[in-house]
């Protein structure tokens, strides 16, 4: 059995994980924490949860355990990550503190000095479909950010077969609410939301946008520039993102050309047992997805305009499921354990 800790047990973020872990088959946990509700059971907190006892990050066993989840706010998330790494511990982050290479970008955007930036350029960006070659020997795993995943996982196969593409890339993407956290804000309080629909942090604001520019130009170093458009639904989970891709290419037959772009998708995805192809025609929805490690993709060609709809859970594909995905490689386990 592999035993493991949960860093942030009381988040959205960290449930998901214990929920999903508490009924892995080869997985027991060992700790759990939390700052604000040491001392407490969690089915104090969620009422569903397991009864296990939350403890003080201080406070927990670490030495009792095999691999860490951080379910840390960022800044926070770092100092943990290597006292569990200099203890010899496997660290999965859930947190954006090891998904930027670079350590001025990562300064830029989250406006704070990168707490141990030697660990940078050898964490493993677990975005896992892409990443199963160098998980195994990985230490440390960077768990992709939500959006980020339903964005990359749909321009992947394009981007990866040098595809000729015109500018710009649009990612126009919509989040529940739990996307935002537990901490309660005006924005996200349920008047503020219900009847409601918002974009945010549009233009170059959003945190996850160097993260995803960073992983587009490994697979196409001359990619066309993205836009990215977040929004807030008014539904507690799920991301629904539909891109528009300009091929650079004169349509004579639009029949040929969505049969070579769906076979470029078939190709990457045929055999993957959480993204999946939708038929031609349909498109993906959040209840295509809602409460599973799914991804699922719908194509569509209008002219020379591919429109990809890309639909996970925020909380599962996006987070705490792609974490398991990612220790389930790490550890040599079946991907799928736990998950289906």
């Amino acid at each position: 059995m592999i035993s493991v800790g949960i860093y942030g047990a009381t988040g959205y973020t960290g449930y998901e994980l214990i929920r999903l872990l508490a009924r892995h088959p080869a997985v027991t946990i060992g700790f759990v924490t939390s700052e604000s509700q040491a001392g407490r059971p969690l089915n104090h907190i969620f009422p569903q949860a397991p009864a296990y006892e939350l403890v003080a990050a201080a406070e927990a066993p670490l030495a009792e355990v095999n691999l860490v989840f951080l379910c840390l706010p960022h800044a926070a998330a770092a100092p943990t990550a290597v006292a569990a790494l200099n203890a010899g511990k496997r660290v999965i982050d859930l947190s954006a503190d090891f998904r930027l290479k670079k350590q001025a970008v990562y300064e830029e955007w989250y406006k704070v000095a990168h707490p141990a930036p030697d660990w940078l350029k050898t964490a493993v960006y677990g975005l896992t479909e892409f990443a199963r070659a160098d998980l195994p020997q990985a230490q440390l795993v960077a768990n992709p950010g939500c959006y980020p995943t339903s964005i990359l996982l749909a321009l992947q196969p394009l981007l990866a077969a040098g595809w000729p593409l015109s500018d710009p890339i649009i990612a126009d993407s919509k989040s529940g609410v739990s996307g935002a956290g537990r901490m309660p804000r005006q924005h996200t309080h349920f008047v503020e939301v219900a009847n409601n629909f918002s974009p945010y942090g549009i233009g170059r604001a959003h945190r996850h946008l160097p993260e995803i520019e960073q992983q587009i130009q490994t697979w196409q170093p001359d990619a066309p520039p993205l836009i990215f458009s977040p929004h807030l639904l008014p539904v507690p989970r799920g991301i629904l993102s539909t891109i528009y891709v300009q091929l650079q290419l004169v349509v004579s037959s639009q029949y040929s050309v969505a049969s070579e772009v769906r076979g470029l998708y078939e190709a990457a995805y045929g055999n993957e047992p959480f993204v999946d192809l939708l038929p031609e025609g349909e498109v993906a929805t959040l209840g295509h997805v809602v409460h599973s490690n799914r991804c699922a993709l719908g194509l569509t060609l209008a002219g020379n305009t591919l429109i990809i709809t890309c639909a996970i859970d925020n909380l599962i594909k996006g987070a705490a499921g792609q974490a398991v995905q990612n220790m389930n490689v790490m550890m040599g386990l079946a991907e799928t354990t736990g998950l289906l």
